[in-house]
């Protein structure tokens, strides 16, 4: 694909130009009070590592309802060490421990979250949404789209805050060193948390999903934003109130929220999450800020590269 998005120095200035709601704080606010029990839960797993400990976690998420996960340790660690909370792609799951081996591996935590109802297009996952309601078009973006109570990603928010809850509880994790980051949709959870959390160090957001829904949705036919147009196509009366359930999620809203450093990339060629919704995230956000430009890239952003940025951002963080 080619570059298809404003030109880079315009995406540099480029802000979303939508209000949030007016009552976007009071509804977040609301909503955190209305959680269950965490109730974390740490069980060593065998899977087959010597130099990398893990423990398969069930904690309380949403509603009290139990959400999977891996926390990876350093097996040479002698005290509680910095750790790093991540967030997964849209349709991933948690996988196995092997598969995520970096960051324990370069000596921080890694506290891995499984995604509630997802974990079957590219990697598996093991929790469920129990919660999942109304009429939508197969995927998650539409479930409830016509009341944020109601609203898929309401649940998933609140299961990526308490997330960091859930690490900070196992003894060998310095709760007072923990950053955040995800790839697409794990980099927009990045940034809620970031924006509804005041204890996170750093949100480190690689390519990030589900922000600027109207101009995302008006800029690119790509999954998963097609989602949302299947569903206001067919319910042509209705866009007007799907988009104002989706404002209560824009990821923009929590950046500008965010105090901690924030530290970006973006990829000028990606089609699924294209660059002025990244850049309108990034110029929002209310921390000490950076973005790495991939400017041949699609969705798959720096890749490999995203990952070791990912290490060099944590050891600036925390030594």
């Amino acid at each position: 694909m080619a570059q298809f998005d404003l030109p880079l120095e315009q995406l540099r200035a480029y802000r979303y130009p939508y209000p949030e709601p007016s009552d976007f704080d009071e509804f977040w606010a609301g909503t955190l009070r209305d959680t269950g029990p965490l109730n974390p839960v740490f069980r060593p797993y065998d899977g087959e590592l010597r130099t990398v400990d893990a423990f398969d976690v069930t904690f309380g998420g949403y509603g009290g309802d139990p959400i999977k996960g891996w926390l990876l340790l350093p097996g040479n660690r002698t005290g509680p060490v910095p750790t790093v909370v991540e967030y997964l792609g849209y349709g991933s799951g948690r996988g196995i421990p092997l598969e995520s081996l970096a960051y324990a591996s370069a000596g921080f935590g890694h506290f891995v979250m499984d995604t509630r109802g997802q974990g079957s297009s590219w990697r598996a996952g093991d929790t469920g949404d129990p919660s999942a309601t109304g009429p939508a078009v197969p995927g998650y973006l539409t479930r409830g789209i016509t009341d944020p109570r109601d609203h898929y990603l309401r649940r998933l928010y609140v299961d990526a805050i308490r997330a960091v809850d859930a690490a900070k509880a196992h003894p060998d994790v310095d709760g007072s060193r923990i950053a955040v980051t995800g790839r697409s949709q794990g980099g927009a959870l990045s940034l809620v948390t970031a924006g509804l959390r005041d204890d996170v160090a750093g949100a480190i957001p690689h390519v990030p999903f589900l922000s600027a829904f109207r101009r995302g949705t008006a800029i690119t036919d790509r999954e998963p934003y097609a989602e949302i147009v299947r569903w206001c196509s067919i319910h042509r009366t209705k866009h007007e109130t799907a988009f104002a359930t989706l404002d209560y999620f824009d990821a923009t809203a929590f950046a500008a929220r965010a105090s901690c450093r924030g530290s970006f990339s973006v990829a000028l060629m990606d089609g699924v999450c294209p660059p002025s919704t990244v850049y309108a995230a990034y110029n929002a956000y209310g921390g000490e800020k950076d973005i790495t430009v991939w400017p041949y890239n699609n969705h798959e952003g720096g890749g490999p590269q995203d990952q070791l940025r990912t290490i060099h951002v944590l050891r600036q963080l925390f030594g």
